[in-house]
């Protein structure tokens, strides 16, 4: 039976219980990349992923603070399970954007019945991460078919649904949807004439020619369940169809949302990593130059204690803030309010994007040479932190936040700010 969660105080409560089973055996699960179907299954239980659903469609509807506590608590136990509800998020919002109401009525009793939804949306070609090949083309009788293939797909092997974005062939056709109103955004422009519209297609999982291939091999974020999506000559029904490319059209805080919970992400890893940290200060032996007892008395060792902890409050109050100003953007939308939370999640993304790397490595400092044993496997915190931090470059985030600190420039719109 399926949790429903109806307040904000309620899903940070459930996070942190979930947190405490996930960090059980997560050390274990990373080492032989053991996939986390219980685990999974306790999430969809839980009710974590309906707390998005809009009240009038009976969820929670809980802030973006409290989403990014939730996912930030999540991470700190299991970074590769946090991560597998952030394209459910995600794709939950675009249908709070652009669905029908009959396609957010089903949808998000889905969500609120424990279903899950993945993401299909990178491809390995292309010139940028922003080239998409995969195809939606209209059929005859008013459908579409679906081509392609999609890499890093987290959550698709556990997913009841998936969420693949496909560039709409010749949407200037008659029989094709209408070109959004406004000018081309750089999530995906389309205006007729120019660079193609793009579309989410969400499939049931089991859709005939989707297939999901067990072949992430990434060093970190091991168990996130990233399968290859192919989609070969997938028959799609228009009423699964949901617009993507005029999301950027008009001021949006649809990207600032989808990073935000990337940075609880890192956040959340730089705060386990610390934890571990400290466990193993108890059990190391201070060095013998100390004249000291045991470790934590060390001076230098304190000292670089506290620098860290320094660090990982400083990215959880940026990390705080930059939810704060999405809410307050929801409250009120315009180009100067969007454009504010956008550059508070860059901030605090490349904030946490730093401790969680940082801190990940000073981990052994502080614990020392038995810290380094293979049986703990505490180097899943750094690997995790050093594979997820490079899902969206921390370079281009400090370049839109140097221009805006001196020019006013606001930050472009799409999803990865």
């Amino acid at each position: 039976m399926t949790r429903v969660i109806r307040t904000d105080e309620e899903a940070v409560e459930v996070a942190r219980k979930l947190a405490a089973l996930l960090a059980d055996e997560a050390g274990v699960r990373d080492r032989e990349r053991r996939l986390p179907e219980a685990e999974v299954a306790e999430l969809s239980a839980s009710g974590l992923l309906g707390i998005t659903v809009p009240a009038e469609f009976g969820g929670a509807e809980v802030s973006v603070a409290t989403l990014t506590e939730v996912f930030r608590t999540l991470a700190a136990a299991d970074a590769s399970l946090a991560q597998i509800p952030h394209s459910h998020v995600v794709f939950l919002q675009a249908l709070r954007l652009q669905g029908t109401e009959e396609q957010q009525r089903r949808y998000f009793a889905a969500a609120l019945a424990g279903q899950r939804f993945a993401n299909a949306q990178s491809e390995r070609g292309g010139r940028t991460v922003a080239d998409d090949a995969t195809t939606l083309r209209r059929r005859p009788d008013g459908g579409y078919v679906l081509d392609g293939e999609k890499f890093y797909c987290t959550g698709a092997l556990f997913a009841d649904w998936i969420v693949v974005r496909a560039v709409l062939a010749d949407p200037a056709e008659p029989d094709g949807p209408a070109a959004p109103d406004g000018p081309a955004a750089s999530g995906g422009p389309g205006a007729s004439g120019g660079p193609p519209l793009k579309m989410l297609a969400y499939l049931p999982r089991d859709t005939p020619g989707v297939t999901v291939r067990d072949d992430w091999d990434g060093m970190g974020q091991r168990t996130t369940a990233s399968g290859t999506v192919l989609l070969a000559q997938v028959a799609v029904d228009e009423t699964q169809v949901v617009p993507y490319t005029p999301i950027f059209g008009a001021a949006t805080t649809y990207g600032a949302r989808a990073q935000v919970l990337h940075a609880a992400l890192d956040t959340g890893i730089a705060r386990g990593a610390l934890d571990a940290a400290v466990a193993q200060v108890a059990r190391a032996r201070p060095w013998f130059e100390s004249g000291v007892d045991r470790a934590a008395d060390e001076p230098l060792l304190i000292q670089q204690a506290g620098e860290l902890e320094i660090l990982v409050r400083g990215a959880e109050a940026l990390l705080r803030e930059a939810a704060t100003a999405i809410d307050a953007a929801e409250a009120d939308l315009t180009d100067d309010s969007t454009a504010r939370a956008s550059v508070a999640t860059a901030v605090a993304k490349v904030a946490g994007a730093r401790a969680s790397v940082e801190v990940s490595s000073a981990l052994f400092d502080l614990g020392g040479t038995r810290s380094a044993a293979d049986a703990l496997n505490l180097s899943r915190y750094w690997r995790d932190a050093r594979t997820h931090t490079l899902h969206d470059p921390a370079r281009w985030k400090v370049q839109h936040v140097g221009r805006w600190l001196l020019d006013g420039t606001p930050p472009p719109r799409h999803g990865q700010l």
